[in-house]
């Protein structure tokens, strides 16, 4: 029985730096004996079909694959479909009355706690929110995530040690449901 995947490849063909063609992924992917393989947009999102492997050891997988291939270290996250759809079940925000660019997941490598939040002032930070989910933490930022002092706060290395995050805006996150449901 095969299952289908998001690969969320972290930090990728950003202000052209560690390129990442879509064509060669989806390549690099074949490769490894995945099928069904698709790309979305260039910022580093890829589905596949895998009969073998659990989210973990195919994200380590791929993360290799990548380094060895391309001569840079990606860090990848990769959710199987159902996750997916569970996050946008959960969605703390009311996703349909907002615009795509002003709600985000940030999606973890591991599950994360309020604990390692508590820094953060997040009245200070209003009307900017975020709610934590399943390995996720979903920020809505109404003037968008380039101006947001919240994302930034969020994202600050000592907030995120240890872990591996990304965030994709609600039209990727809907987009990467769709692309991996049945």
């Amino acid at each position: 029985m095969t299952t289908m995947y998001a690969a969320l490849l972290r930090g990728i063909n950003v202000g052209g730096s560690r390129k990442v063609p879509m064509a060669d992924l989806r390549a690099l992917l074949t490769s490894l004996g995945h099928d069904a393989v698709r790309t979305h947009l260039q910022s580093g999102q890829a589905v596949f079909a895998s009969a073998h492997g659990d989210e973990d050891s195919l994200a380590a997988e791929l993360a290799a694959a990548i380094e060895k291939r391309f001569g840079f270290p990606v860090d990848v996250i990769v959710r199987d479909h159902a996750y997916l759809k569970g996050i946008v079940e959960a969605c703390p925000f009311p996703a349909a009355e907002l615009e795509a660019r002003q709600l985000h997941v940030t999606y973890f490598s591991a599950p994360v706690d309020a604990d390692r939040f508590a820094a953060i002032d997040a009245p200070a930070f209003h009307p900017e929110e975020f709610r934590l989910g399943d390995r996720a933490l979903y920020l809505y930022a109404p003037d968008g995530l380039g101006r947001s002092k919240l994302a930034e706060a969020l994202g600050r290395p000592r907030v995120n040690k240890g872990l591996i995050a990304t965030s994709r805006n609600w039209n990727t996150v809907t987009k990467l449901v769709e692309l991996t449901g049945p």
